[in-house]
């Protein structure tokens, strides 16, 4: 069952991503618990996109702290600056690493991820959480991701 939250598995990223948006939209507008939203968003993009990983990051006084997520096992607590996730905290920036052996502060949660994008949720001027996306595959991410989850950040920074 999925919940009519499925699109064609032919349709370019872009495309899928202007789908998804409106369904993410349709799904949280019904729900006021922030980690139900979260648990149905995860599914919706591990679902469709067939993501390694997809889950969030949520901050606690001086650290991330796993929140709801699709995929393997994965870090339960990264500390302040640590890692993709916390650089992004640090800079209020997604970030794109194409190849995770080749970022030095990288935290290895699974060996079988190569590549990552992270991107903040941003409430007021505080980072309040992270939306972290893994491949198993080299240079899977680019700017159509980022913007995408640019705006999947909007959203959730809107629920209250």
């Amino acid at each position: 069952m999925d919940f009519g939250v499925s699109v064609d598995q032919s349709l370019s990223k872009e495309e899928k991503y202007d789908q998804i948006l409106p369904m993410v939209k349709a799904v949280v507008g019904a729900e006021t618990n922030l980690i139900a939203n979260l648990a149905n968003i995860a599914a919706i993009f591990k679902y469709n996109f067939h993501f390694h990983w997809f889950g969030f990051y949520i901050k606690e006084r001086n650290s991330l702290v796993l929140g709801p997520f699709q995929g393997p096992m994965a870090c339960t607590r990264i500390a302040k600056s640590k890692g993709v996730c916390g650089a992004v905290v640090d800079q209020k920036a997604s970030l794109i690493v194409p190849d995770v052996n080749k970022f030095v502060a990288h935290i290895a949660c699974s060996a079988v991820t190569q590549s990552e994008i992270v991107v903040p949720v941003i409430k007021g001027h505080d980072v309040i959480m992270v939306i972290d996306v893994d491949s198993e595959h080299l240079d899977h991410f680019d700017s159509t991701d980022q913007k995408h989850l640019e705006e999947l950040a909007l959203i959730i920074a809107s629920l209250d």
